[in-house]
């Protein structure tokens, strides 16, 4: 069995953003169920031992909103065995810091986001006898183990997605393990998960081809979305994702790829889907796909 946890499906900034006043922020402040964290998952093989997909700056309060996260055994526990990154940016790393209380977990990472890691000494309050960190190579599957070395049952292959640097790293020119892929599989049942990803190569497509199931970039409804509302002068594909509507979108280039649960996650509060009752929330279920609210559960 495979479970995976939503903590949170919007996009940096989370739902309402902290000083925006779009239309999707200022429904969300009047309409608390809209409210939506940082995009971060939480998946298991048994639905005891939980790996982190990102760890998003509102990771103290999405553990506190998630039961399968808190401490059940002792003084001191926690249920989280492990931290998988897909990338560098602040909204994947800067919750690392919630997990400062001296509990043992793996942290698995490319290289490079290991070493932005080791190059910023903030991150050093994960003291390195408890929280090793473990590079992730692309293409090459691995098997993360529990604290006490026990096997998790859960096996991981990294792979690389087109997409951008973070933006903190963009005049450096980084790029190495900024725009991962996971493919998650326990107990013959396969997930994939892709916060971030610029466009669906053949290479992709054919991967992703028959999936159970797929969590996949949903950043923008359109390539201009942020320009048109007035929030930022740059294009999705700038921000090297792929928009979901449009002839060379997310939506099309999935859709005859049979795969069998589609979900949107890292959701701009700019994005109408997030907007219960909204033309375009309607259009993305007919084609099959879920909007998540956190905390939703999917069993592959």
């Amino acid at each position: 069995m495979l479970r995976i946890i939503v903590l949170g499906s919007a996009a940096g900034g989370g739902l309402p953003q902290w000083n925006c006043n779009c239309a999707g922020c200022r429904t969300a402040r009047t309409t608390p169920a809209l409210r939506n964290g940082q995009c971060a998952l939480a998946a298991s093989a048994d639905g005891e031992n939980w790996f982190l997909v990102n760890a998003s700056p509102d990771l103290r309060q999405q553990i506190l909103d998630t039961p399968a996260l808190q401490p059940r055994h002792g003084l001191r526990h926690s249920p989280i065995a492990g931290v998988i990154l897909t990338n560098a940016e602040v909204d994947a790393v800067a919750g690392l810091l919630t997990l400062r209380e001296g509990w043992p977990f793996a942290l698995h990472a490319h290289a490079d986001v290991l070493a932005v890691l080791t190059a910023n000494p903030i991150f050093d309050v994960l003291r390195a006898d408890l929280v090793p960190r473990l590079p992730m190579a692309p293409e090459v599957p691995f098997q993360p183990a529990l604290p006490d070395g026990a096997p998790s049952g859960l096996t991981v292959r990294a792979f690389t997605v087109p997409g951008k640097p973070a933006l903190y790293r963009e005049d450096a020119g980084a790029a190495e393990g900024d725009t991962l892929g996971l493919h998650l599989s326990a107990g013959g049942r396969h997930a994939f998960i892709l916060p971030g990803c610029a466009e669906v190569t053949p290479a992709l497509a054919q991967r992703l081809r028959g999936a159970d199931l797929v969590f996949f970039d949903g950043t923008l409804w359109s390539d201009d979305e942020m320009i048109r509302t007035g929030l930022s002068q740059k294009t999705g594909r700038r921000m090297g994702h792929i928009s979901i509507s449009g002839p060379d979108g997310a939506m099309a280039a999935l859709e005859p790829l049979g795969i069998a649960r589609k979900v949107f996650v890292h959701i701009n509060n700019s994005n109408p889907v997030l907007i219960p009752g909204s033309l375009e929330r309607a259009e993305v279920e007919r084609a099959g796909w879920c909007v998540p609210i956190p905390g939703t559960e999917f069993v592959a």
